[in-house]
């Protein structure tokens, strides 16, 4: 087998990647407003009711109307997805796989137009989106090189007279809620995951990105994989997403999003409705409150770039983006001094236009909620750069830097999402990995430092899923740093990794006697 590598990032100073950009934008530009169908059972199915996805960049120009699924529609593919499980589970391993890896090769091919259609959607600036692109191929031929070395099972003892075999068999119809911030890598992700081990699959995308969502819907058809095998059902939670948890036929919920939506999927989930014949299985990522530590002992420079970096990358919308810094005393005014200067000097504008590291939020809801934090700032810590936002166009909100707050304050302790860093002083490393440590998340951590043993202690007490040393705590690389979190941050079903496949599989054993 040809060993795995990941998918290379573009270089924007090749003039050839850079025009190669420019014209998927124009493509997508040439697309704006049309309107895209429900996919159900290979059906393609418009609705009179739609969901409007807008640039956020852009908030008046309409990018896609996407056919809205109703609760009868959403009954529709479930009975399709039932239906096709029964022929797609017996499809063998090898050839649910070699589709993966179709699917990956022709993403490659249309890869510049799904990043550019992230920057549209989701307003992700050129090096987020093609970053996303790139960790969805990855996931992609890592989830299918997974499967092949899992198709055999496990090897288990057998005794003189039996022979003893333990592999493992498809769950049922999945239901995958995905998220808007990686609108294609953790969609794509989380729907492949389900498919290649043998499962049939109910997407709903989010819906502020569903148009992104129905791209990855074409490729899987161009790749052969099956009718009905992934129906794309769009729709608002409170309609088709609680009917599909509750749902008899629903065997597992794989989710991404928000603490709250989390928890309450978990709750419908462990729910016994009638007809129902199992314990349904839940798979969920839902958030963190995640902090870079930096000692005395570091260098503070790589220290100041990886809070920025992590902090205001994508607008900070990201689960695992910094939103604490937690500076030993010694160092603080030296790191907080360069975490401005360095802030200050970010670039902020359409994310069409490369030379911009930031853009916008994605929605209104979420311009509201972040900039309603710069009141909470001001009263807790004293705001040093950015609290100034403009929505006169699209969603902008200039990354801010909040400093000198208590670990148990507001903006140290909710869930944010936006370029919003708050920043807090410990007398020593022993105090920092307390207050890194006092919030309901574990997703993800780093720790800049030159002292060994204090990494080791970290290694040892630092209560998170992803922890990094002397780097940023965003941009986990799939089948290297498998990602999930502790506590409020999900189930640590850590994607990415070598035992994210087995979540959606049960064990079966067969002994024979002789």
């Amino acid at each position: 087998m040809i060993p795995y590598q990941t998918e290379a990032l573009l270089d924007f100073s090749n003039d050839s990647n850079s025009k190669a950009y420019k014209e998927a934008l124009t493509k997508v530009k040439e697309e704006l407003g049309k309107e895209y169908p429900l996919v159900i059972g290979g059906e393609k199915i418009y609705t009179d009711d739609k969901i409007m996805s807008y640039n956020p960049a852009n908030k008046t120009q309409v990018v896609g109307k996407v056919s809205k699924a109703s609760k009868d529609l959403a009954e529709k593919a479930m009975q399709v997805a039932d239906a096709t499980f029964k022929t797609w589970s017996k499809v063998d391993a090898q050839t649910r796989a070699d589709i993966l890896f179709k699917v990956a090769a022709i993403t490659k091919r249309r890869k510049f137009e799904m990043s550019a259609m992230m920057t549209i959607e989701a307003g992700k600036p050129w090096v987020e989106a093609d970053a996303d692109t790139a960790e969805a191929i990855d996931f992609f031929e890592y989830y299918a090189r997974q499967m092949l070395a899992l198709k055999d099972g496990k090897p288990v003892e057998s005794r003189p007279g039996e022979f003893n075999k333990f592999d493992y068999r498809p769950l049922g119809v999945g239901v995958v809620i995905s998220p808007w911030n990686f609108p294609f890598a953790i969609m794509a992700g989380t729907t492949v995951a389900a498919v290649v081990t043998g499962n049939t699959v109910l997407l709903k995308p989010a819906s502020t990105t569903p148009v992104i969502a129905y791209k990855f819907m074409e490729i899987l058809e161009e790749a052969g994989l099956p009718a009905g095998v992934v129906n794309y059902i769009p729709g608002s939670g409170s309609e088709i997403g609680d009917y599909l948890v509750d749902h008899h036929r629903t065997r597992f919920v794989s989710f991404t999003g928000s603490r709250d939506v989390g928890l309450r999927i978990n709750e419908r989930a462990s729910v016994l409705n009638e007809g129902q014949i199992w314990i349904k299985r839940v798979i969920a990522e839902m958030g963190g409150k995640d902090t870079i530590v930096v000692d005395s002992e570091a260098d503070l420079e790589l220290a100041a770039q990886s809070i920025v970096k992590s902090a205001f990358g994508f607008s900070g919308q990201k689960c695992s983006a910094c939103s604490r810094a937690v500076i030993v005393e010694d160092v603080y005014d030296e790191v907080l001094a360069r975490v401005v200067e360095l802030t200050n000097d970010l670039t902020i504008g359409d994310p069409t236009d490369p030379n911009n590291f930031m853009a916008t939020v994605i929605d209104e809801a979420a311009f509201k909620k972040v900039t309603s934090y710069f009141t909470i700032a001001k009263e807790e810590g004293r705001i040093v750069a950015g609290g100034t936002a403009d929505d006169s166009k699209g969603y902008f909100v200039n990354p801010t830097v909040v400093a000198d707050v208590a670990p148990k304050s507001r903006v140290m302790q909710e869930e944010i999402f936006g370029p919003i860093v708050a920043i807090a002083k410990a007398k020593n490393f022993d105090e920092a990995l307390a207050i890194a440590n006092n919030t309901e998340y574990g997703l993800t951590g780093a720790v800049i430092s030159t002292n060994r043993d204090h990494l080791e202690q970290a290694r040892e007490d630092f209560f998170v899923g992803n922890l990094y040393f002397n780097r940023g705590c965003t941009g986990a690389i799939v089948g290297y740093q498998p990602f999930g979190g502790y506590n409020m941050s999900g189930t640590c079903s850590k994607a990415g990794g070598p035992d994210f496949l087995t979540l959606h599989m049960q064990p079966k054993l067969v002994s024979e006697t002789f």
